[in-house]
């Protein structure tokens, strides 16, 4: 009986462990989307928003190196093997858990500590190189001016505009900062509402997988746990 309850839940494991070996390339593949995505605009994040993702990504690393070891575990019927890829993957699932606790205590504050460092930028532009190169990226590519509207800034560059039709010329620094509000080829919206929602848009994603990976880590230490005791008993 406890013969056939061990195969039972070894071919059980074995399968757990090839959807967990998935989910850890799944985790590597989100985690490098939201780094690409966001990594050009970093220069405001301090690297609170990139954090997660990297994390992320060495957590799916580690993922799918320990879905071998569950594998070779269940094959050998080894009782320690067994316990130890269900250590494995408590702490992994703690290691998450923190991770979330702390993303969602810094969420409170992401607000305020965005603004004031988008408005401490605004003011370094003239001055600092890697201000200027941050804000032209940011500007052109989420189509914004300013950190709630142009009148932000005293000297509007000219990523704050855009050409009005196919082909035709960018507007000069001049051109641009001579623009009145509801002009067409001025930029009308801020960037921090912009960049808020693309980070909230990869908290989602980031959240979502989290969990989606601790669900299933639940279910392989319960697995883990259950052959190991079945094991033991038979032994």
């Amino acid at each position: 009986m406890k013969s056939c309850e061990v195969s039972v839940i070894k071919y059980a494991l074995f399968v757990f462990n090839f959807i967990f070996a998935i989910s850890g390339i799944g985790l590597i593949i989100a985690g490098s989307l939201i780094l690409s995505d966001m990594e050009e605009f970093s220069h405001f994040f301090e690297g609170k928003i990139i954090a997660p993702a990297v994390v992320l990504i060495v957590a799916g690393c580690i993922v799918f190196f320990i879905a071998f070891l569950g594998c070779y575990g269940a094959v050998r019927e080894s009782y320690y093997m067994l316990i130890g890829f269900a250590v494995c993957l408590l702490v992994i699932f703690i290691i998450e858990f923190a991770v979330g606790i702390a993303a969602a205590t810094y969420k409170s504050q992401f607000q305020s500590i965005l603004k004031e460092a988008m408005a401490k930028s605004v003011d370094n532009y003239e001055t600092s190189k890697s201000d200027k190169i941050a804000w032209d990226t940011l500007q052109s590519k989420l189509q914004c001016c300013g950190v709630d509207s142009p009148t932000d800034w005293k000297k509007r560059p000219a990523s704050c505009c855009h050409a009005t039709r196919e082909n035709a010329p960018d507007p000069t620094q001049e051109q641009c900062g001579n623009a009145k509000p509801g002009d067409e080829f001025l930029y009308s919206y801020g960037c921090f509402d912009e960049l808020q929602m693309k980070a909230e848009s990869s908290s989602k994603v980031l959240i979502g997988v989290g969990i989606g990976v601790a669900f299933i880590e639940i279910i392989g230490i319960m697995l883990a746990l259950w052959m190991a005791s079945a094991i033991k008993d038979k032994n």
